[in-house]
């Protein structure tokens, strides 16, 4: 058999997964190669096109492990994107933690996106757990280590979740196929609350901004690409057409923007602006209509890109200033020129700016919106993408490169971080001045051109009215100011609401435990006691300890069980 048909035989992500486990013992230089030729092999495993291309039986089950369609291959695509660009920007970083995390983590989500069945969705499902929580503890802070613990207990709860969810459905239906699902029954609430939580839902959210900013230069850029858009590709394949995610999507756009405004720590912005992105992807899903998921596959695809890029010129500046609080930077437009530019190109593409990748793809969702009729969600979009102008369009380069001067006098990033930024700048432009050829990957084949005078038009104004609203703020200092804080959006019913009502029925708890365990402790001490008296009775001749007695009585029936087991 030819190598070529090896590859694409393995599951898309597999063989990322299998060179990770051996890079810790590969020179850095040499390392950096060895993962970008596994992410071109992984990607070439994508050229056995359309199909079912593996199947195995286990325990009497027959799982599909590789197969592609048109749903998975945009998504498989950039996602072997953003792991090459992920490869570039941490050539500097010599340990081996994020690499080989960072690698096993994003071949973990590209097999997941090929799994024909549930529980080989599972399997993948919380790989990518295990293998992101070490991109968080690696940044070795206690503040880190918590929000590591934090995140891996949720992202294990949402695949516990799943495989009950796929249990209950096996037993319902005698099918564990990944295909449409409707809220029903139990195990498809348990299996969309799964999903839920990766995607990030409200109430379900604070593990992104909570754990994210925590970790690493190099993992929070990796992060933000994979878990939450594989959630969305899950919620694609499974939910679309589902309403309830129309009404979710909404609070999903609204909800974070009024916490990224007054956040300090700009990587924090960022992870709320993320949330608020998913949002528009959840609304499009919800939709369902061919229209619709396309432009949430094409919103997921332009957002790892232009969420990347914007993750990756923070993480340069904290690599190089050591700081990305709002309230300490500024002025680094002198020092960090290029890093500013590919900054900015991120957030015109996020406040989709004609010609940038945003506008490509938010202009689907909201021309399926208005198809529909959907005035209120659409409304509800139209004020969110105002608000994502205001914390990652403006607020984030503002803040970051000019404000006041922060007085640092630093270098530029260093330069695989360069090649990563400029790299996603240009997918970033590309996108968005040739939406043609971007729209050919998506699911559906559509005749749809973002760049008429109402689309163009509308969001100008869009953009014009935020940036003057911004200008107002700022010149009358209406704007909230940088302030060093610690925000807590839904944590705070974790952190606070809930162990003020846990406490008292924990100890509670506690005491019943004691009182349990202090009753078997007495129970067990007469029963030795006992045993110690009648070793030790006169009627007994030479004695020996109790305890002895018993451990030479327990090794007797052994020896004798096991010769009785011999002998018959």
């Amino acid at each position: 058999m030819m190598m070529s048909d090896l590859l694409t035989m393995l599951p898309p992500g597999a063989l990322m997964m299998l060179v990770a486990a051996g890079l810790v013992l590969v020179p850095h230089h040499t390392r950096q190669l060895v993962m970008l030729l596994a992410i071109a092999g992984s990607a070439f495993s994508l050229t056995a096109g359309a199909g079912q291309h593996l199947t195995i039986e286990l325990l009497g089950f027959e799982m599909m492990l590789y197969r592609a369609d048109h749903l998975s291959l945009p998504f498989a695509i950039v996602f072997h994107i953003a792991a090459a660009l992920n490869v570039f920007y941490g050539w500097h970083e010599r340990r081996a933690t994020d690499h080989v995390a960072g690698l096993a983590y994003a071949g973990a989500a590209i097999a997941a996106l090929h799994a024909g069945d549930l529980i080989p969705l599972f399997i993948w499902w919380e790989a990518t757990a295990i293998t992101s929580v070490f991109l968080i503890l690696a940044s070795g802070t206690q503040r880190a280590r918590h929000a590591a613990m934090r995140y891996l207990i949720v992202q294990v709860a949402s695949g516990v979740l799943l495989l009950a969810g796929a249990a209950m459905l096996y037993s319902e239906s005698g099918s564990l196929a990944f295909a449409g699902m409707t809220l029903g029954s139990a195990a498809t609430w348990l299996i969309f609350i799964a999903f839920g939580i990766k995607a990030a839902f409200p109430l379900l959210n604070g593990w992104l901004q909570d754990a994210y900013p925590e970790a690493t230069v190099v993992g929070t850029v990796v992060l933000s690409a994979f878990t939450t858009k594989l959630a969305i590709y899950a919620l694609a394949r499974g939910f679309a057409g589902t309403e309830l995610l129309i009404v979710i999507g909404c609070l999903m756009t609204a909800f974070p923007v009024f916490f990224a405004v007054i956040e300090n720590d700009m990587r924090r912005v960022l992870a709320y602006s993320l949330n608020n992105q998913l949002g528009f992807m959840v609304v499009a899903i919800g939709i369902g209509t061919e229209l619709a998921i396309n432009g949430a596959v094409a919103h997921a695809f332009a957002h790892i890109i232009y969420k990347g890029l914007l993750f990756m010129s923070m993480g340069a500046v904290l690599y190089r200033v050591g700081t990305v609080k709002a309230s300490e930077l500024g002025g680094l437009y002198k020092s960090m020129p290029l890093t500013m530019v590919f900054c900015i190109v991120g957030a015109m593409s996020i406040s989709a700016f004609p010609l940038f990748s945003g506008f490509a793809a938010k202009s689907l969702i909201m021309s399926a919106l208005g198809y529909k009729g959907l005035v209120a969600a659409y409304l509800v979009l139209l004020a969110a993408s105002a608000g994502v102008l205001h914390h990652s369009g403006i607020k984030i380069p503002y803040f970051a490169f000019f404000g006041h001067d922060g007085g640092h006098k630093v270098k530029e990033a260093p330069f695989g971080m360069l090649v990563a930024m400029a790299g996603a700048s240009v997918l970033c432009i590309g996108i968005g001045s040739f939406p043609g050829l971007f729209y050919q990957i998506l699911p559906y084949s559509i005749d749809y051109n973002p760049y008429d005078a109402s689309h163009v038009l509308g969001q100008m104004e869009l953009l014009i009215f935020s940036i003057l609203a911004f200008t107002f703020l700022m010149r009358f200092g209406f704007y909230p100011p940088e302030l060093k804080s610690t925000v807590l959006n839904t944590d705070w019913l974790y952190r606070r609401v809930a162990v003020w009502l846990g406490r008292p029925v924990l100890w509670a708890i506690m005491a019943v435990w004691t009182s349990f365990t202090c009753a078997v402790a007495g129970y067990r001490d007469a029963i030795w006691q006992a045993i110690e008296r009648l070793v030790h009775s006169p009627l007994t001749g030479p004695t020996v300890p109790g305890r002895a007695v018993m451990v030479q009585t327990l090794v007797l029936v052994v020896i004798l069980a096991i010769g009785y087991l011999v002998t018959a």
